[in-house]
């Protein structure tokens, strides 16, 4: 097939191990394709592969990350979500909550930009967690990462067949919107690299110009700017309460109505941990990682708590409204807010919005996972078909993998099929967490193995003298949020199936992942001491 690269004449898995780290400084963005035969290496050793230097090719710049960060958080989460929070923890508690996970986000983006301008690898923290953990991990993480992406694709589809259903007339058939988006997704996956980062850098700043102006519309609302629309400051705060009990009464019950918002702010912080998953593809991937992992995170960090403390003016924690579960802009607190102060066209603007969020998300997901799969067919984890590009780099096969998955949107049109399916969905809530506390582990190995190796951290292409302990903290908190995420289901008279297999049926099959891998393969943690640290240390200054 003309402009696709087969790569049928190279042997399978490679036999001997060879270093190829130092391949990060040789490979040129523009430089012509390499016909030779790729160097055998061993699992353990290398990290970016000719096969990455020759067939991928480096078309996202530093301002395409930044925003392909802020594309992936700022979503539906934001938009439709906020109200939730505050209705389970009162204003203050989801400020506090939102707050907390904001600073473990912080944690996590300063902890992967470390080693990320160190690695700067096609999968980023799954591959990092092969060199630096055990080979294990790195699949375990790698096929939960496919699955989830597999099935988040479709679920954004169908939030989108949803999302039309806002305007009662005139709309297309969910079969036709399913189509249309499969298609329009799958283009902008075969699409030059550059052209996605592109695409997402548009959607990012229509999110960010909503965001900013449902802010100041919600400022202007609270201080009684819109006629005929009385100011209400922080009278929400005093009435109902800065707080809502939650389950149980008094402290306890605020604590744990704090605690609760605080867990569902992790799944609106979801996406930022996507920023290094095309590195390999990234101009000067040692620079512009670590530019926008600080980007990224002092902009979300900023619109999320400014949304939360509008909300919380906004609307009272126990208005009944914020309970509705329709899917649309009619759920979203800024939605209810203007339609009280007379506002009529915010609501379609909203939803039409959210809409482009849950395509966005839709792309991100594919770029994401058929990254990943192509990093675990570079070391003979997955099929070798998944090896193969188009002649400008894509993983095309990779991406037919993913298209074939989004068939499953079709099963919205049943419903019985339909609640199968979310129930699948579902199984992949929990990975948030896991792919952040994989992150902050990856980061605390290096700066062990720094430690053992007695090389100081100020080699490091980026580093902060801070980010040791803020790892620590962080992974604490993530490990203890994963555990307890879903503590309502075990309080009397709250079981719910739903929300346990959401919060926690990821563990076991991760953890099942890696031990079935590690028995079959007898791999072994790497020993910090033969982490190959100079050899990317002396690539990196290189570059």
């Amino acid at each position: 097939m003309a402009g696709l690269r087969h790569d049928e004449e190279e042997a399978w898995p490679p036999s001997s191990p060879e270093l190829l780290i130092r391949s990060t400084a040789a490979a040129d963005p523009e430089a012509e394709e390499d016909e030779d035969e790729d160097p055998p290496y061993d699992h353990n050793a290398d990290l970016l592969t000719t096969h990455e230097a020759r067939d991928l090719h480096r078309g996202l710049a530093q301002r395409h990350l930044s925003m392909l960060g802020i594309a992936g958080a700022i979503g539906t989460g934001l938009f439709l979500g906020l109200g939730g929070a505050v209705q389970t923890g009162g204003p203050l508690g989801a400020l506090l909550g939102y707050a907390v996970v904001g600073l473990v986000v912080c944690a996590v983006q300063f902890a992967l930009g470390e080693v990320a301008a160190l690695l700067p690898v096609t999968g980023s923290f799954v591959r990092h967690a092969e060199f630096l953990v055990d080979p294990a991990l790195g699949v375990a993480l790698g096929y939960n990462l496919v699955y989830g992406n597999m099935l988040s694709i479709p679920s954004e589809i169908t939030a989108i067949c949803v999302l039309f259903e806002f305007w009662t007339t005139d709309t297309p058939s969910p079969a036709v919107v399913i189509v249309v988006f499969i298609l329009l997704t799958v283009a902008v996956g075969f699409a030059r690299i550059r052209v996605f980062g592109e695409v997402e850098y548009l959607f990012a700043w229509l999110k960010i110009t909503l965001v900013v102006f449902l802010i100041v519309l919600g400022l202007v609302i609270a201080s009684g700017g819109i006629p005929g629309t009385p100011a209400v400051g922080f009278r929400y705060w005093r009435d109902p309460g800065p707080f809502v009990e939650y389950i149980a009464t008094g402290a306890w019950g605020n604590f744990l109505g704090m605690w609760q918002a605080l867990a569902g702010a992790v799944f609106s912080f979801a996406g930022v941990e996507s920023i290094a998953m095309a590195a390999a593809e990234t101009r000067n991937p040692r620079k512009a990682i670590p530019a926008a992992c600080k980007r990224v995170f002092l902009r979300i960090f900023l619109f999320y708590m400014l949304a939360i403390l509008v909300v919380g003016m906004l609307v009272a924690s126990n208005d009944e409204r914020l309970g509705r579960s329709s899917g649309n802009a009619a759920q979203s607190p800024f939605v209810i807010a203007a339609s009280a102060a007379g506002l009529p066209a915010v609501p379609s603007v909203v939803n039409a919005v959210v809409i482009t969020s849950a395509w966005s998300a839709s792309n991100q997901s594919l770029l994401a996972g058929s990254r990943v799969l192509y990093g675990l067919a570079l070391k003979g984890q997955a099929p070798r078909l998944f090896l193969r590009t188009t002649s400008w780099g894509t993983p095309y096969m990779c991406i037919l993998a993913f298209a074939a998955a989004m068939l499953l949107s079709f099963l919205s049109l049943s419903s019985g099929a339909l609640t199968v399916f979310w129930w699948f969905v579902d199984l992949t809530a929990a990975g948030v967490l896991v792919s952040w506390t994989a992150i902050l582990f990856n980061h605390i190995r290096l700066r062990r193995a720094l430690q053992i190796q007695e090389i100081p951290a100020s080699r490091l292409p980026w580093y902060n003298r801070c980010t040791i302990y803020t790892s620590q903290a962080a992974i604490v908190m993530t490990i203890l949020i994963l555990f307890t995420s879903g503590f309502s289901t075990f309080t009397s008279g709250n079981w719910n199936t739903s929300v346990f297999v959401s919060a926690y049926l990821d563990i076991p099959l991760v953890l099942s992942a890696y031990l079935i891998w590690k028995y079959v393969k007898r791999t072994k943690v790497v020993s910090l001491r033969k982490i190959p640290i100079v050899d990317a240390l002396e690539a990196a200054d290189e570059r």
